[in-house]
């Protein structure tokens, strides 16, 4: 009886030791009854990451995180320790990407497979590590050029302001704000003239309908007349028009080859010079009858016979007359 007692003693005290380390390993995310892989990856940074987090495959779990410390060669990398629990078989080549899993900052760890046909990963199978940047960063990498852009416009403007400033000084402003009171004056002056020609036109409809359809009427007339003009007979004026410019030209053709009277006596020098003679006689003919005009006129009361015509004597006497 009492080694029955001494054997339900023992086999409770090994129960509760069994029922210990089964409970602290699965604290630790061990699990010793299922057939788990423990895989590890290292990453220079696993800020968000947290023991139990998610391992996935594709979005699904798989797994968790079970352990996280740095790596023995003091260079600061951390190692962290992976708890698959699932049976899907994996290349030893995938990747173990980080990833941020949610708005507040949690992160997980999605394992990417390579699916290069390689062999299976196993437990102690240390996989590639990659880290995915987050909404956090992304927002960073966006935000850190648009901020400096920001700040160059902002310190562009400011350079802008400043110039306007030195621009605009108080004589400045008062030569516009003179501008807009002239303006206004001249926006007023504009307003007076429309009001008067208003009235003009509302005092003098009665003429300006007058002028208007006087003009319409003149429009009509002048349309009549441009009508009247293409029905008439303009072809046969025009080649009237245009033989007697070629008869006008055959008439000067013929002048300028001698034909005809007008031509002969243009061309004929022979007519000229005899014409250039008698000129010269009826010259000398007439300023002779101015200084001897007795030669040629005689009056007589007894009816004194007239003299015949001597022209040799007539010279002589010129001569001597000339020479006295």
């Amino acid at each position: 009886m009492k080694k029955s007692k001494e054997i339900k003693t023992a086999i409770l005290v090994l129960s509760g030791i069994v029922l210990f380390i089964f409970i602290f390993n699965y604290l630790k995310g061990e699990n010793l009854l299922n057939s788990s892989r423990k895989i590890t990856a290292v990453y220079s940074n696993v800020e968000g990451l947290a023991t139990s987090s998610a391992v996935t495959i594709n979005g699904h779990k798989v797994g968790k995180v079970q352990d996280i410390k740095f790596t023995e060669d003091g260079s600061g990398m951390l190692m962290v320790s992976m708890l698959i629990d699932s049976d899907f078989k994996f290349s030893k080549n995938s990747s173990a990407q980080l990833y941020e899993s949610g708005l507040i900052g949690g992160k997980a760890i999605a394992i990417i497979p390579a699916n290069d046909g390689g062999e299976d990963a196993v437990s102690g199978d240390v996989l590639s590590s990659e880290i995915k940047p987050g909404l956090t960063e992304l927002v960073n990498q966006r935000l850190t050029p648009l901020q400096e852009k920001i700040e160059s416009v902002m310190l562009s403007a400011d350079t802008l302001l400043k110039n306007i400033n030195s621009i605009f000084d108080e004589q400045t402003k008062s030569n516009i704000k003179g501008s807009f009171s002239q303006l206004e004056k001249t926006i007023s002056s504009f307003e007076k003239t429309s009001n008067a020609l208003q009235t003009l036109l509302a005092d003098n409809e009665e003429s300006v309908s007058t002028t208007l359809g006087n003009f319409s009427t003149i429009s009509e007339d002048l349309s009549e007349v441009s009508a009247s003009l293409s029905e008439a007979n303009l072809a046969d004026t025009i080649a009237g028009l245009q033989s007697t410019i070629t008869n006008f030209d055959t008439l000067l053709s013929n002048i300028e080859q001698g034909e005809g009277s007008v031509g002969k006596l243009m061309k004929d020098e022979g007519l000229y010079n005899n014409l250039e003679g008698a000129l010269g006689q009826l010259e000398a003919l007439l300023e002779d009858m101015k200084l001897n005009p007795k030669r040629y006129v005689h009056f007589s009361l007894f009816g004194k016979k007239n003299k015949p015509y001597d022209s040799e004597k007539l010279a002589k006497e010129s001569s001597e007359e000339s020479k006295n």
